[in-house]
Parts: C-alpha cells; structure tokens; sequence
C-alpha cells in the first residue's frame, strides 16, 4: 500500500514528529503550515507505523530529483536553420536575461509555460543537462515532457504548465511535488489500513490524537434518488448492504492535476473525472465505490443477485468471462452490469458522453469475492479489500464522499436521498476483557486507566465494566478482533513491544524423555542405512492400481480409502502398506538404469476404521523395504551375487537386534509374497512382527519389476510394543562355557525355529545356532539335516563333562520325542 504524507497529515497532525515527539504526548490542533515539517517527520512515522505491525518497506522522497528543473516561458520560437523538425526558442527562466535552447516539440505556443532543467541538471532518468551545439546552434538547456520528469509515461510533447506560473519557479513547488511516498506492508487481518484514513488511526492512536474524517459538503437538489433508480438484494448471504446515490448534469473530462497526482502517487492511473473520484474515495478511505452510466441500466433497476447457468459478461477489461453460480452479479432488469466487488462490465461504463451517474457502495461477503476473483484471475483494488473484509460501516460516508467529489469535480447535482438497500443491518460485536488478563500474557502490568486510553484511542467504545474486568465494543472497522486476546495484542502493540522486559523463567527447564515410537524409529533408521539402505518419503495416496496385487479379499482391512477430490487418478486412494510406494520407485529407478536399489520408508498407513468410529480411517505407522539388484557394487574382482531371501532377513534381523527383540520366522508370508521365499516375523508369545520375502511374480509382474525383488514390512506399533530401549546388564561370565556340535534328521516339515526352541529349553544352554542344513543323498528323500551349534555354561561353577552329555542327552531326547529327530550317525 503506497501512503502519501501530505495526504495523510490532512487527517492528523504530523509536524511535532519532526522533533520526535513522545509516543502519547498530545498535540495541539492542526493549523495552516508548509509541507517542510510534515516531510521532516517521514522517518519518525515510518519507525512509529513499523513498530505497530505495519512494516514500512520503503520510503520514496518525490521532488528531490527535480532540483535544478524550473518554470519557463516561451518568449519566442523559430525554426531551426539547419534542421527541420528543431526550433530555436527564447526562454525566460526568471534569470534576468533570455536563454537560447533547442526544442523538437511541436505542442507549445508562445507564451506557454513549461519545464526546463537548466545546466548541470541531472534528470530521474540519469540525463545530466550541459550547454550543447544541437545542428550548430547552441543550447543552454532542455525544455521536458512529463516522461522525462518521470511524472507519467507521457512523451508527446512538452508538458504544459498553468501560464500564471512566475518564471524560474522549481518545478517541485509548481507542481505541488514534494511529497514522502511510503511503502507500507498491510498484513491480510488488516484490511482497515488500506486507506489514507485507516493508517491515519494509527498514528493518531501512537500520538494520542483524534483522527480528522473528512466531512463531504453535499448540495442535494432535484427530485429523490429512489425515483431514478431501484435497488433489490436477491443473494442476502452475499451482499448484506446495497446503497446508492445518482448525480445528475455531470460533463466527463480530464481530472484537475491535483487529484491525477495522488492517484498516479499511489500508482493508480487517472482515467477521468468521476472514475477518479470512485478511486480517490477508495484511497481514502478504504471501500471500494463504482460509478454506473445510469442511462444505460436497464429498466433503471439495480438487482444484486447470482449468475445464472451458462451467463456471461464482459468485463472493463474487455474479456468475455462464463460464470458460475456462485459468481455474484450486479445487473440491470436484463443483463449482468458488473462482477460484484471485483470488476465492473462495459456495457454500463462510463464514457464521454455519460451525463447521469449512479453511485454504488456496498458490503459484500469476503469469501464469496475470494473464490470469484480467483476463478477468473482478476486481482483489482477493489477485490483485495472485498475479500479481507471491508468496513460495514463505511458503505454511507463512503457513498457520500464519492459523490460530493463528482459533483464539484464534474459539475452534477446530486439527488436527495440514498437508495439503500439493508436486508441483514451490521451487528457490532462485544469483547470482554479481564484486568488481569494483559499481565497473565504479557508478563507486566498495565493499568486499567491505560488500557481504557489505548483501546479508546483505536476506536473501542467501552459499554460496561466492573472489578473483574471491562467489555468493549469493536469498532466496524476491525474486522479481526473478536477474542480477548485481540484486545491485548492491541494494548501491548500501541504500548510498545520494546516495553515488555526480558525476564527468565521461574524454573529450570526439564528436557523430556524422548518418546519410545521416536526412539524406535530413530534405531530403525540407523539399523537400515548402517546395511545400505536409502531412505524414500511418498506421498500418502497412491493409484488404486497399485493396492490391487495385495488385495486380500477376505481381509477388509486392505480394501482402501478412496479420496473425495483426488490430485490425479495416480493419487487416488490412502495406502494401506508402504510397500506399493517403494515398488513403484523400484521400477522408476530401474528404468533410469540404477539396477542396484535399496530403499525403505517409516511413514504411517491408513486402513478403513472400524464403524462408529469418530474418524474415517484408523491410522497405524509401518515401517518396509525393497531389495533389488546386486549384494555389492561390481569391483576390480568382477560382479557380485544378486540379493536374496537371507539379504531381506538379515536386514529385518539388523532392526529387531537395534530395537532389542527376539523374534523368530516362521515360514510363508502374506499373499503378496512368493510362497516358497517368505516368512513371518514373530515375536514374545508368537505376536505377529511383520513379513519379509521375494515378491510374488503377479507383484513383480504388476509393478514392471523382474523376479527376485525382495521386501519387508513391520508393524511400527508391534516395535513399539517389543522394543526393549534400556539394555539389560549381563556380568562377565566367571566360568568357562562347553561346546557341542548337534546334528539331527527331520522330517522337511519340521522347522529349524522349532528345534532351536526345543533346544533352547535346556536351562544349561547359553545359546545355540543353526550353521548348516543339508538335504541329499545319505539324508533319506523328505527329511533335511540339521547342523547346530550349542554352548553349555553354568553361572556358578564350571561344568563337567559328565553334566554336559546329560544335557545333550536330554535335548536328543526332546527332539526325538517331540519332533521325531534322529541324530545323524
């Protein structure tokens, strides 16, 4: 938002911030003085307005460029006599006597006063002026168009100045230049500050001023505005406030250079007379106004209502636009005028011949011009103030402002009364505020007296109070109060944040235990990449394709989530495993031709919740994996073996002994796994851990992956639940241990976890380890051999040989008993 500071100071008084006036210190009432005071206190408001919350990003000083640039009048002109298109002209510079310069403009007459920058001027745009010989004649300057100035983009011709201008004025002063331009960042809770008067609250509030409203002069005349036009409200939710007013007898013309030079300040265009009124009004104010030629409205009828199916309207920007319902219309009895609140329609603009005007100020729904600019990509001054939220109780003063300046501007007369329109009337809201509260937040007192100064300085009318507290009324500007703690904000921001003192906190601070699932995971992530494996992250949704192969349809729990509006078909639906994700990376990554891939992901998953449920899906963490390509990179020795079942397990293996769990596998995984290549992971009491194998080839097939592609998957709250963070202390055996070796003939359906387990029963087993299975000639056909290795210690005394063969003994005689094992001889 760009500010000017003359045109602020007409609403309060900035001149005593020039000397660096205290924050509260009261000023005496504003009278007639230069724009030199004004100017000198830009830097104080700036600081001032920034430590409010409106951030000043930039400070532009306009005039200073022009030094050296003065009003001159043309005494004499004739051609040049070695060019065409020059002349040579005599100027009174006010320097006694006449200069010589050569000019090539053409717009001028004798006795016309214009720009000229002297000798040793240096223009905005970089030009420094010398005395030159132009085609032989010299020139002792250069008369200036408006774009050499950099007033406006206007290089016709020379820019004509008011005759009545003494000769040698500086042209910052002619022309009323010397201003402060800020660029003032408006946060999108704030839409009240975006307006000459909003920023003026403000800095009256800082200064403990009363903020000076401009008071529109109206002369009403002729017969009443409801019998030229009638305004009916069909979309009440949408617009809850329609007023208007209607001048008659304007003559559309230029707007005088006082008023183009604010608006082309701020960086708004000046179009004519009356549509600069409407934007001169906005920068004052902050309500966007529109300007209507009343003699083409048809049937003289305002209607506010929605478009209806398959309408459209063209725009001021002469783009025709298709409308949806939900796009709110001003119209006439038979077509759409203009897009509420964003853009007016050029079948009701003004134009040169427009001699009655009809007014519009109006309170519209924000959200609604929201979506309604967003859909057709129009961003305009008046849609950002719409769709943040504008001041109800603007809509009348306003109204009134815009059209007393089209009558004086103009040359209307305005018609007497508002046609107003007010089926849903604004309700101010009430805040209540406790005494104690701003110290329970801010960490200091603030008295009740200052509060009362503070919040009545920014407009908020206190209605009741008692011993506990206060309730203010929030003025219809400020949109974004509505909480205690608003108000709050509101004292400690016009307090000064500075006042609030840096104190430490009472007690130490405790650092708290991390929580087991972070520490889990963090063990995980380390156990996975110490093996080689790369962490990927995934989008939770995935195409409904890609959960197929691991449907299950007797298991409901894998039928996913389908998604009401979905990014794309590929993202339709919430995973129910991580591993679909980590296939299709898989085969991205083998068709860039990285062969070797090693890839997992601790995310959460998403499974139908169960009914009654207050959310729609139960959320578990999981923690999977993929395996492809080679066991190591190729070396100088030649390639490697490609990975397999042991290389899946070894890295489940790596995670469960991180994690502090003793699992066993149990042959045969999920569905989605290769029958012969899989398992189960178990853990304490045969709770299920996860599943680890080679993909079944329907998996691999559907993912455009070869055979052999390995994965795994873990419940993270199974983890959880059997992880064992605290390690447990074992002493330094004080005795020896007894190793044996065991082979034993099992049937091939025996598993080897169920002959460690058996063996393990032995209270003076310390450990035992399969080494070795074997199956072939002289092991009889169905029967396999199993190699064990098993170490005997006691942890009070060392063992004798006669007390390990008996162990031996009893666990040959456990197998055989109980899985029908036959030692090999």
């Amino acid at each position: 938002m760009r500010i000017s500071l003359k045109w602020l100071s007409e609403y309060v008084d900035l001149g005593s911030l020039a000397g660096g006036a205290q924050p509260g210190a009261p000023l005496a009432p504003a009278q007639p003085r230069s724009a030199a005071p004004v100017l000198a206190a830009a830097d104080e408001v700036a600081r001032r307005l920034t430590a409010v919350g409106f951030e000043v990003e930039a400070v532009e000083r306009v005039g200073q460029g022009l030094a050296g640039v003065v009003a001159a009048r043309i005494l004499a002109s004739e051609k040049h006599p070695n060019a065409e298109k020059l002349s040579v002209t005599k100027i009174d510079a006010g320097q006694g006597e006449p200069l010589q310069i050569v000019c090539g403009a053409k717009n001028y007459q004798v006795g016309d006063v214009v720009p000229l920058a002297t000798v040793g001027t240096t223009l905005p745009g970089g030009t420094r002026i010398e005395k030159a010989k132009l085609r032989g004649v010299e020139s002792f300057g250069m008369l200036c168009s408006a774009r050499e100035l950099g007033l406006s983009e206007d290089a016709s011709g020379l820019l004509i100045l008011d005759r009545g201008l003494a000769p040698g004025t500086p042209i910052a002063d002619a022309l009323g230049l010397e201003d402060v331009l800020l660029e003032v960042n408006v946060t999108p809770n704030r839409p009240d500050a975006l307006s000459h008067v909003g920023l003026a609250r403000e800095v009256a509030a800082i200064l403990g001023q009363e903020v000076r409203l401009p008071r529109p002069a109206l002369r009403e005349a002729g017969a009443p505005a409801a019998e030229a036009v009638k305004v009916r409200i069909e979309a009440p939710e949408k617009c809850a406030r329609y007023a208007a007013r209607v001048v008659e007898g304007v003559k559309i013309g230029p707007s005088p250079q006082w008023l183009a030079r604010r608006l082309e300040a701020c960086g708004v265009r000046s179009i004519s007379n009356v549509v600069d009124a409407t934007n001169f009004a906005l920068l004052e104010l902050g309500h966007p106004l529109h300007a209507f030629d009343l003699d083409k409205v048809a049937g003289h009828e305002i209607v506010v209502r929605t478009a209806r199916p398959g309408e459209k309207i063209v725009t001021l920007d002469g783009k025709e636009r298709a409308l949806e319902p939900d796009d709110l219309l001003i119209a006439d009895r038979d077509r759409g005028s203009a897009l509420a609140g964003v853009m007016g329609g050029g079948d009701s603009e003004i134009s040169a011949g427009t001699t009655r005007v009809l007014v519009e100020s109006a309170w519209f729904a924000p959200s609604g011009i929201r979506r309604t600019s967003r859909r057709h990509g129009l961003k305009t001054e008046a849609s950002y103030r719409f769709e943040r939220g504008a001041d109800p109780g603007m809509v009348i003063p306003a109204l009134d402002r815009c059209a007393a300046l089209i009558a004086e501007l103009a040359g209307g007369t305005v018609r007497p009364g508002i046609v107003d329109a007010h089926p849903r009337p604004h309700q101010a809201p009430a805040v209540r505020l406790r005494w104690r509260r701003p110290a329970e937040l801010l960490g200091i007192d603030v008295a009740r007296d200052e509060v009362r100064r503070i919040l009545a300085g920014l407009g908020f009318e206190e209605r009741a109070s008692d011993a506990d507290g206060a309730t203010f009324g929030v003025p219809s500007w400020r949109v974004d109060v509505s909480l205690e703690e608003d108000l709050v904000e509101e004292i400690v921001r016009t307090k000064g944040y500075d006042a609030i003192p840096e104190t430490l906190p009472a007690n130490a601070v405790r650092t708290p235990v991390e929580p087991a699932d972070a520490q889990v995971t963090a063990r995980a992530r380390e156990a996975l990449e110490a093996a080689g494996f790369a962490e990927a992250v995934n989008f939770s949704f995935v195409a409904e394709r890609d959960l197929a192969p691991f449907a299950d349809p007797a298991a409901t729990a894998l039928r996913p989530i389908a998604l009401k509006n979905p990014i794309s078909a590929d993202l339709a639906v919430m995973r129910t495993s991580l591993v679909p994700s980590l296939l299709r990376n898989a085969s991205t990554n083998r068709r860039q031709r990285v062969e070797d891939v090693r890839l997992y992901e601790i995310a959460r998953v998403y499974r139908p919740a169960p009914a009654g449920a207050p959310a729609p899906a139960a959320e578990e963490g999981e923690l999977a994996g993929v395996l492809v390509g080679r066991r190591s990179p190729t070396g100088w020795a030649g390639g490697s073996d490609p990975v397999d079942f042991h290389d899946a397990k070894a890295a489940v293996a790596a995670v469960l002994e991180a994690l502090g769990i003793d699992a066993r596998w149990r042959a045969r995984g999920g569905a989605w796994l290769h029958p012969r290549l899989s398992a189960e992971v178990l853990g304490a009491d045969d709770a299920p851990l996860g599943e680890v194998g080679e993909l079944h080839p329907r998996v691999a097939e559907a993912f455009e992956l070869p055979r052999g592609v390995l994965a795994f998957r873990l419940s993270g709250a199974a983890l959880v639940r059997g992880a064992r963070l605290v390690p447990r202390y074992a002493g330094i055996p004080r005795f020896p241990a007894v190793l044996r070796d065991l082979a034993v003939v099992v049937a091939e359906g025996v598993e080897a976890g169920a002959v460690l387990a058996a063996v393990r029963e032995e209270p003076l087993v310390e450990d035992a380890t399969l080494f070795d299975v074997y199956r072939g000639p002289p092991i009889p056909a169905g029967k396999k051999n199993l190699a064990l290795a098993i170490r005997y210690r006691a942890p009070d005394r060392t063992l004798t040989d006669t007390e390990a063969d008996a162990a031996h003994a009893r666990i040959v005689a456990r197998l055989r008993g109980g899985l029908g094992a036959e030692l090999r001889g």
